[in-house]
Order: C-alpha cells, then structure tokens, then sequence
C-alpha cells in the first residue's frame, strides 16, 4: 500500500485533474482585475530560496497598494526599515527566483505571482516610493513570470478575517520575552516598552 508520494507520477495518480478553470487560469502578464486587487492589497508575502534551495518567506506590509505596479510585467515591492537580517535579499541574490502571495482584508481570494527579482538602489526608482519623505533603503523589483487569482477555501477554513476568532493578546506571551528567550539573553520587562516605543516611532 502506498503512503508516501514521491514522485510527480505519485501525485497526480493521487488527486483528481484540475477543473479546466484552475488549469487555464494562469496568465503572463497582469490584467485589470489583477492590477486593482495589488492597489487595494496593503500585504504581501515573498518566499525566495537560496542557491542550495534553503527556503525562507516574509511578510511585507504597508498602506494599500504599496507594492507599485510599473507595467503589466513588473512589480517594485519597497523595502522599508527592518531588523536587517536581510534574507530575502541574500536569498535572491543567490537565485533569483521568487513567489509573492497578495491579500486583500475581507477577501478570501489571494492572488499569486511568480517571477525572477532584482534589487534596486536607484535612487530616481525609490524616490517615489517614499513615506513621509523617506524612501525605502532599497526596492525589490519582480519581472513577472505567472500570474493567477487562487481560491478562497483556504482563507474561508481559517476564518482569518472574521474579527470574533481573533485572539486576545494576553493569550500569547510578551515578544520581549520571547525575542530573550530565542536569543539567549536576560529578560527585562523594559524591552517591551522599547518595542511599543520601535513600533510607534520607526516603521520607516
């Protein structure tokens, strides 16, 4: 009896063939409806892997329609201030390769882009990604590959946007506490403050 699948064989012997709506669904290019979901999208998530194929994926948020569209094949996703790990950065630096999933608040539809990226210092490209007056430290720039809307079960199953599943705050520890931990480091509760005062101040 089989219990593992291996092999592509494996899984398409597994699973039924995809409605022609989800197999004819993907596109090159952005159309109208892909361009007015990315303006009203204030979150995004990249996943890149390196050269080794050591993954790693990020949120990326900020007002809506903060990643720009510059045409029906390209995307620039500003990076604001962070904690400077910088991993999508060096992953993409090693493989350029990326897949960036976009949601919508109330939606439970997300739409999926594939596609090689670059980084841009360029200050005449990030001069009108400002906030504030202050331009993003770097951008990263999506030459388009695949595009297409993926369906709303996922989100429907979670229930991620209904406000009453949301879950207090005191239910989860301080991340103060929890940064100390993971770092191996002395606990002060004043870190909390310092990150409320991080939040407040310096998002970019």
């Amino acid at each position: 009896m089989l219990t593992e699948l291996k092999t592509a064989e494996d899984i398409r012997a597994h699973y039924a063939e995809p409605h022609a709506l989800a197999k004819n669904k993907e596109m090159r290019r952005l159309d109208q409806h892909c361009r007015q979901f990315i303006s009203l999208a204030p979150f995004v998530v990249i996943s890149t892997s390196d050269a080794s194929g050591r993954c790693d994926v990020t949120p990326r948020g900020d007002a809506p329609g903060f990643v720009a569209v510059v045409d029906d094949r390209t995307l620039l996703i500003p990076d604001r201030t962070g904690n400077n790990r910088v991993d999508t950065m060096l992953n993409i630096a090693e493989n350029p390769h990326v897949g960036l999933l976009f949601l919508v608040p109330g939606m439970a539809e997300t739409l999926r882009v594939n596609g090689r990226a670059t980084i841009t210092i360029d200050p005449a490209i990030l001069g009108p990604l400002a906030v504030d007056g202050k331009p993003p430290r770097a951008a990263i720039r999506v030459d388009i590959e695949e595009v297409y809307f993926q369906c709303g079960k996922a989100l429907m199953r979670s229930e991620l946007w209904n406000g009453e599943k949301h879950v207090p705050r005191e239910r989860f520890a301080p991340f103060g506490q929890i940064f100390s931990e993971h770092s191996k480091t002395q606990y002060d509760p004043a870190i909390e403050a310092m990150l409320d005062e991080e939040y407040r101040t310096n998002l970019y």
